[in-house]
């Protein structure tokens, strides 16, 4: 911030100064922390989106089952990944849900994972599933029975 001192040339207080504050400096600085924090605001944002199953009306009749088997992906709590029961490698995974997807027709997997299970273990069967080519990948919320 700045001062200037003025002098007047007339008037009751001749000869003595008036100091005038120069606030631009400090509004400009103002304004540049404005958009910084408006540009900046918008990145913090992290957001997960989770649609969670409503609950089932007992009223209202079950769904119909496909005539193909749905695709469940598994993982146990060693670590284990298991496409419909059967343990694979996790090198083999994306190429036998490859062919599983194919011969089903729907690009839907259902996953579910042991309480217990590394939870970096079950975000890697996750992203194994999407690059497998699965578009919907359906969370299980309740264990699935055996």
């Amino acid at each position: 911030m700045g001062f200037a001192v003025a002098t007047p040339g007339k008037g009751k207080n001749k000869g003595r100064s008036t100091p005038d504050m120069n606030v631009t400096p400090l509004v400009d600085v103002v304004l540049v922390l404005l958009i910084i924090f408006m540009v900046i605001t918008p990145l913090l944002a992290k957001q997960f989106w989770v649609h969670v199953p409503e609950m089932p009306d007992e009223a209202q009749p079950a769904p119909p089952t496909p005539d193909h088997e749905a695709i469940v992906v598994t993982v146990d709590s060693e670590g284990r990944i298991h496409l419909n029961r059967d343990e694979v490698a996790t090198d083999q995974f994306e190429a036998r849900l490859r062919r599983a997807l194919a011969a089903s027709g729907d690009r839907t997997v259902f996953f579910d994972a042991a309480s217990d299970a590394p939870y970096a273990r079950a975000v890697e069967a996750l992203d194994l599933c999407r690059g497998g080519g699965a578009t919907t990948i359906a969370v299980s919320t309740q264990p699935l029975a055996d």
